[in-house]
């Protein structure tokens, strides 16, 4: 009897310390998944911030560039952004780059690509004056 006692009070504490152990552990993801649920809106409210600073940083990208045609709009929307305009451009060769290495869609697409925080570019591109 005695060592029966023995192990159904190590059950017993075993048990008991598994549920006290569960229960931390639920007190902890609660407060955890709080905290990322505030940071989860946090990131949504301030994504229009971060989608203003893309625009500006891929219309600046695209008016240094001496291989593209002015007069492309840029619109983003969490990290995608559209381009639209002309590619057709008599100074730069026509549809090609100068040189005539490359398309002007090709070179505008490299260089919004390369601009921090672009997740995908979209063209809606006229290729007629």
């Amino acid at each position: 009897k005695i060592m029966n006692y023995s192990a159904t009070l190590r059950a017993i504490t075993l048990i008991c310390s598994c549920v006290i152990f569960l229960a931390s552990c639920d007190s902890v993801l609660t407060e955890e998944t709080s905290s990322a649920g505030e940071t989860l809106s946090e990131i949504s409210s301030s994504s229009a911030t971060i989608d203003a600073q893309i625009k500006s940083r891929v219309e600046s990208a695209i008016a240094s560039a001496d291989d593209l045609p002015a007069g492309f709009t840029v619109e983003v929307d969490e990290g995608m952004v559209l381009i639209e305009g002309s590619v057709v451009c008599e100074g730069c060769g026509g549809l090609r780059t100068p040189g005539r290495v490359g398309s002007i869609q090709q070179s505008l697409g490299a260089i919004v690509r390369a601009v921090p925080g672009v997740m995908s570019v979209e063209f809606s591109l006229n290729y007629r004056d």
